[in-house]
């Protein structure tokens, strides 16, 4: 067990909710609601999790009392629900440990140093914290940060440049259509788009654009695998070799090279925290989302008992349960109290609203 002096400047909390997608920020309302305090961990770099990541703009149509709505605009709706509760973010970062101590609080600490001295524990990690896929090419991640990106933070960086883009999603067409374009204000010198076949996963409005763009000689498209990588004297990368499905390998010149091939999940540390595991996911009661370890819960696709559907719908129910099974650890002594939103003035004043006129 390790000594309190190790901990020291750990921020210390009733609950922090490892994953910030649909359900982990719907942890923090029904928490919220029992009054109790949430920091939020994701290793994405913003709030929504899955639907923002990989399916932004997609409609959703089986969230309750919402006819349709994109995976955006559900984090948007979520994140405006939740903001009465005051929630702390700590995004881009993992949880690398978890440690029980001898008060019955558990240490959490993150890949960027922040630390934990929290009560509960939810576990919202979706199937596991992503990672964006890699071009599977020996030496090359010595590139990344300087000439090798995964996401783009800043468009002005690649203006003027020789981009070459690995990918054929959403993200990769809509990057190549954004610098290739001759109105563009991040235009780049020279962009070619690599993919392994001549079908995409994108939107075909896309396609047709970069289509369009490849007649008019603004892009160019190359049907085929990266195999290799090409440095300069300097030991800047500086070309990319792509072979084609005739075995043909083209050299295509690069200032930068953008990879958008989707996102791989993995369970990473979590497998190594002790908890009872079954194909890859926590086993749960259903009583309250408890995992093997009495205080961290485990809400949503993570998750698997008898019967589990994989849906945000049954992700919220999971959540509503776990802040209950939360609560006599956080408020040992306070008798637990079904109350509604509709009709409880203490609610009213935990979410900031006016009591409903007649009262």
């Amino acid at each position: 067990m390790a000594h309190s002096s190790v901990h020291e400047g750990a921020i210390e909390t009733d609950a922090v909710i490892v994953g910030a997608g649909p359900v982990g920020l719907f942890q923090v309302f029904e928490l919220g609601l029992l009054e109790i305090k949430a920091h939020v961990i994701d290793s994405l770099a913003c709030p929504g999790g899955q639907p923002v990541e990989l399916y932004p703009d997609k409609p959703i149509y089986d969230i309750p009392g919402i006819q349709v709505c994109t995976g955006q605009e559900l984090a948007d709706r979520l994140l405006a629900q939740i903001k009465p509760f005051g929630a702390t973010f700590h995004l881009g970062q993992e949880v690398t440990m978890v440690e029980k101590q001898d008060d019955g609080r558990f240490f959490v600490a993150t890949s960027r140093g922040t630390t934990f001295l929290t009560r509960t524990l939810f576990i919202a990690a979706g199937v596991g914290a992503f990672q964006p896929r890699k071009l599977k090419l020996d030496g090359l991640e010595a590139f990344e940060g300087t000439q090798l990106f995964h996401h783009v933070t800043n468009p002005a960086d690649f203006a003027g440049k020789h981009l070459v883009i690995a990918g054929g999603g959403d993200s990769a067409l809509d990057w190549a259509i954004e610098f290739a374009k001759p109105d563009s204000p991040h235009r780049a010198q020279s962009i070619t788009l690599v993919h392994r076949r001549d079908g995409f996963q994108a939107a075909p409005a896309s396609v047709a654009r970069m289509r369009e763009l490849c007649e008019r000689k603004d892009m160019q498209f190359i049907v085929g695998q990266p195999t290799g990588f090409e440095t300069d004297q300097a030991g800047r990368l500086s070309s990319l070799k792509v072979t084609d499905p005739d075995a043909v390998t083209h050299t295509v010149p690069l200032d930068a090279l953008l990879v958008f091939l989707g996102l791989s999940p993995r369970l990473g540390p979590i497998a190594d925290w002790g908890l009872d595991i079954e194909r890859k996911q926590l086993v749960v009661d259903t009583e309250k989302f408890s995992t093997s370890i009495p205080g961290i819960f485990a809400v949503g696709d993570i998750n698997t008992y008898p019967g589990k559907k994989k849906l945000i719908l049954c992700g919220f129910h999971e959540c509503a349960l776990a802040a209950f099974g939360a609560m006599p650890l956080v408020f040992p002594n306070r008798p637990v109290q079904l109350q509604y939103t509709t009709t409880s003035p203490r609610l009213h004043k935990v979410l900031g609203v006016a009591p409903p006129v007649g009262d």
